[in-house]
């Protein structure tokens, strides 16, 4: 786990394209510091993940399938040329580039230690949650279009 991480809620409030951006980078971050809570508070309880063509339905299905093993490795991940699109008061559209680097957790700091760079884009749905005011993610799409490494280091 790296640094702690932010609270889920920021202060000022953000504006709305501010926040919609947010609800990616707590996703992310809470890879990069095993921040369970942060993760949770990104996506809504029947969020679908599309990662490389595999799907993954419901909260439960992409914490168990995704978050629990990205989480115990050593990791950045890096969201940029993000575009908002808000279609509706509260929903909204997002398309980026990310980029993540992966080592087995305690490698990352080894020198020689294998790893996994890999860049891709991601298309996300997204709405705003009435409860909370959260903006959260429905759809995520993840389509890796290069790695460099040794995608090994995800282990099975």
């Amino acid at each position: 786990m790296a640094a702690p991480a932010l609270p889920v809620s920021l202060t000022p409030a953000l504006s709305d394209r501010d926040a919609i951006a947010d609800a990616l980078y707590r996703g992310v971050i809470a890879f990069d510091t095993a921040d369970e809570v942060l993760f949770k508070s990104a996506l809504t309880e029947d969020a679908v993940l599309v990662l490389n063509g595999t799907v993954m339905e419901g909260y439960d299905a992409i914490y168990s399938g995704c978050y629990v093993n990205i989480a115990k490795m050593d990791t950045n991940h890096f969201l940029t040329n993000m575009r908002v699109n808000i279609t509706e008061e509260s929903k909204a559209q997002v398309s980026c580039s990310a980029l993540s680097q992966h080592y087995r957790g305690g490698e990352g700091m080894k020198p020689g230690s294998d790893f996994l760079l890999a860049g891709g884009l991601y298309a996300v749905e997204l709405v705003k949650d009435a409860g909370d005011g959260l903006w959260k993610i429905k759809h995520w799409t993840l389509k890796t279009t290069w790695g460099q490494g040794d995608w090994a280091v995800f282990g099975k």
